[in-house]
């Protein structure tokens, strides 16, 4: 077996790993926080929790929210197939059967809230992180999204994010009608801070810091950051407009724990050096996120 082949079995395997603990936070969101209170926070699992409602009184506690999103799936991922391939709704296929199999798992039951504004917040913060950690592995967990992605095919001129804007938004309205315009307030609420998580645990994955360094002892500089920290340097040539002359200006790229030491390197090399800090969206390479290539 090569080397290759190893990184790409162990990072599937880290990817299932992530997929398993996200949808299993994402469904405690669900069943401990959303359905309880009626909170409909959008998505199939949203419409579940409206199905379940209608039902309970045909079928005893409800048609259970795991069916309705196992169910409604379903013909989602027959139609992704059809329009994009197998090898396009692979890990999303994973990740929905992980979430079914989660809302099964995951016991219902209600949760005397007294503050419903500090539910909305539970479960926004625990569904962030679960959506996140679902998301860096470039899955989803079907549903809406998939739902969009087969709207847009027939209507171009709307991108996906807008559609599911307005997929979701009318399932939200659909839990006011059922649940109460309260009760819809806080599900927004909890959208947000979903949202807001969910990206703070994609870009804090993903960040970096980039370090531009003007010092007439480059050399040494590089040098010290190559062998002590086993970081790349880049030398780019530039020239001071004021003084007209040559420099050569260190361009680095280390994640966020490892700005401090560079600071401390060229600091204590050259202290007249100048230093300039910002932030990289994301980094692709060696050291860094590694290139995904699906097979």
């Amino acid at each position: 077996m090569g080397p290759i082949m190893e990184v790409t079995k162990r990072s599937r395997g880290k990817d299932c790993l992530l997929i398993i603990i996200g949808t299993l936070l994402v469904a405690v969101s669900v069943n401990v926080v959303y359905e309880p209170l009626g909170m409909v926070t959008g998505g199939v699992s949203g419409l579940a929790i409206v199905i379940k409602y209608f039902t309970s009184n045909v079928i005893d506690g409800g048609v259970p929210i795991w069916f309705s999103n196992l169910v409604i799936n379903i013909p989602l991922f027959i139609g992704a197939i059809l329009l994009k391939g197998k090898k396009f709704v692979g890990k999303t296929l994973f990740a929905t059967v992980c979430f079914t199999v989660a809302l099964y798992v995951v016991p219902s039951f209600n949760i005397n809230y007294q503050d419903y504004l500090l539910a909305a917040v539970f479960g926004g913060v625990i569904g962030g992180v679960g959506l996140g950690l679902v998301f860096v592995t470039s899955a989803t967990t079907g549903g809406t999204d998939l739902f969009g992605m087969i709207v847009q095919k027939y209507f171009k001129h709307y991108t996906v994010p807008q559609l599911l804007i307005v997929i979701d938004g009318a399932i939200v309205l659909t839990g006011a009608a059922v649940f109460g315009l309260n009760k819809a307030l806080y599900a927004v609420i909890a959208v947000y801070i979903n949202s807001k998580v969910m990206d703070s645990i994609l870009e804090g994955l993903k960040f970096a810091k980039v370090a531009y360094i003007i010092s007439d002892h480059y050399e040494e500089i590089a040098k010290e950051i190559l062998y002590t920290m086993e970081r790349g340097v880049t030398g780019i040539s530039a020239r001071g407009m004021y003084s007209n002359k040559e420099k050569q200006m260190l361009f680095c790229v280390v994640s966020k724990k490892e700005i401090a030491p560079v600071v401390e390197i060229v600091s204590s090399i050259d202290k007249k050096a100048f230093i300039i800090v910002s932030d990289a969206r994301e980094v692709m390479g060696e050291g860094f996120i590694e290139y995904r290539q699906e097979k």
